[in-house]
Formats: structure tokens, C-alpha cells, sequence
């Protein structure tokens, strides 16, 4: 068997991590021990790109991001994935094709939605994911509903996400705001919920969760080895709309 090599283009460095170790997991269990596709990882620190996200230039962002996959390419990469759903409304910003296809995280938990026969999904994530166009396009495309939280709920979420996960804090009372707001979206018919944000998966839990999730971080990487083993076509988007 011919095993495609995975890159992975860090953003967040925890659900970066988190990513990496559910593909190794992942691979482990689909081939056998100590067995994986190879994966190569890199990615500029969040921080240079922060001021942009604020400005809503995704272009400066997507730049970025063009050159760490470039490296990607370089290292002998087949496909990259990029494990922060916010990310993706710079990599669906028109520009010139990417040196490698990508596997759309937002189409990978839409399709799973679908399977699963959900009707109505509940967005959790940063603000510029909540209130940004990747999932709505995603969900949207497949015929699927979706619902985001009120103003203040959506605060909260970014917050937490911005301050506390992504610098690696996990603290309960955080916990508990999250299920009251999955609670919420529970109410306004909400059939699941996405924990589109992929340092989320840290803090909820299908054991926690009033509805039953989507976890973005290890869809994705799932199919990434899908995609290794050839059990999944090789994506051919290079970014742009979809």
C-alpha cells in the first residue's frame, strides 16, 4: 500500500497538537502498532497574524499561510489540512492556488452532519468562525440548518477559546458556561452541536454535552488518514470560494 504523507499547517498550536496525535492514533488503529501515515508539521505563531483577523484582511493572512505551505510542499507533502476552522475563511479568500490541495475541515464535519442525519447544527467557535461564512456555506450546500449563539454567549466563547484554551487553560467554570449554551441551542432545536474551534474538543466532551457533537480536530484528522490510505479520494481544492 502506497501511504500518502499528511502535512499539517499549524496554526493554534493546541489543536495543531491535538491534530498530530489523532492522526497518529488514527493510523495506529486503521494500519496496526507503531504504524502511521507520514506527517510533516509547521506553522508561523498565531501572533503575526492576529491584528489582520481584526482588520478582516484575510488576505495578509492567507499570505501567510501560502508560505507555510509552501514549506509543506517542499517537505514532500501529497495534501495538507489545517486544524483552526477560522483559518479557513482566509483560505477560502480568492487568490492563486495553493502549492497543495487541502482537505476543508468545514466540508469534512458538514458531511459527517449529513451522514449522521442531522438537520439543524449549533456553530461553536471563534467569533470570526460563528459569524463568518465557512460554515453557513458548508452546512448550507448539503441543505442543513445551523444556529449560532446570542451576542453575549458568542463573547463568552471567544473568549475562553482566545484567552484561556488556545494558551493552554482548561478550567471548569469555562466547562460549565459551554453546556449552558449548548443547552440553549438544544432549545432552539438544535440536533447537534459543532465544536468548530479545534482547541473546543479539549474543554467538551460527548459526556458533558447536552447535544451530541462534531468534533472538527478529530473529523478531520480521521479523514486525513483516510485520505493516506486511500480510502478517501486526495482533495483537489487549492482555496478560493467554494
Amino acid at each position: 500500500m502506497e501511504i500518502k504523507h499528511i502535512g499539517i499547517l499549524a496554526h493554534s498550536f493546541e489543536g495543531a497538537t491535538l491534530c498530530y496525535r489523532t492522526t497518529c492514533l488514527e493510523g495506529v488503529r486503521r494500519l496496526g502498532p507503531h504504524l502511521h501515515p507520514e506527517i510533516t508539521m509547521t506553522g508561523i505563531a498565531m501572533h503575526f497574524m492576529l491584528d489582520a483577523y481584526d482588520r478582516n484582511d484575510q488576505q495578509t493572512v492567507r499570505g501567510f499561510f501560502e508560505q507555510d505551505i509552501g514549506k509543506l510542499a517542499a517537505a514532500g507533502a501529497d495534501f495538507f489540512v489545517l486544524p483552526d476552522n477560522t483559518a479557513h475563511v482566509a483560505l477560502e479568500t480568492p487568490g492563486e492556488d495553493f502549492a497543495l490541495p487541502c482537505l476543508h475541515i468545514g466540508e469534512v464535519v458538514a458531511e459527517q452532519a449529513r451522514q449522521e442525519g442531522r438537520r439543524k447544527i449549533g456553530i461553536l467557535g471563534t467569533n470570526w468562525t460563528m459569524t463568518g461564512p465557512v460554515y453557513p456555506g458548508a452546512l448550507g450546500r448539503r441543505g442543513l440548518g445551523w444556529a449560532i449563539p446570542g451576542d453575549q454567549d458568542r463573547a463568552l466563547i471567544h473568549h475562553v477559546i482566545m484567552d484561556e484554551l488556545c494558551l493552554g487553560t482548561v478550567s471548569d467554570s469555562s466547562r460549565d458556561a459551554y453546556v449552558e449554551i449548548i443547552q440553549k441551542l438544544a432549545s432552539a432545536g438544535c440536533d447537534a452541536v459543532a465544536l468548530v474551534c479545534t482547541e473546543i474538543p479539549l474543554l467538551i466532551t460527548a459526556d458533558v454535552s447536552p447535544l451530541p457533537i462534531l468534533d472538527s480536530t478529530r473529523l478531520l484528522a480521521a479523514a486525513a488518514v483516510e485520505v493516506a490510505i486511500g480510502d478517501r479520494p486526495l482533495p483537489s481544492w487549492r482555496g478560493g470560494p467554494l
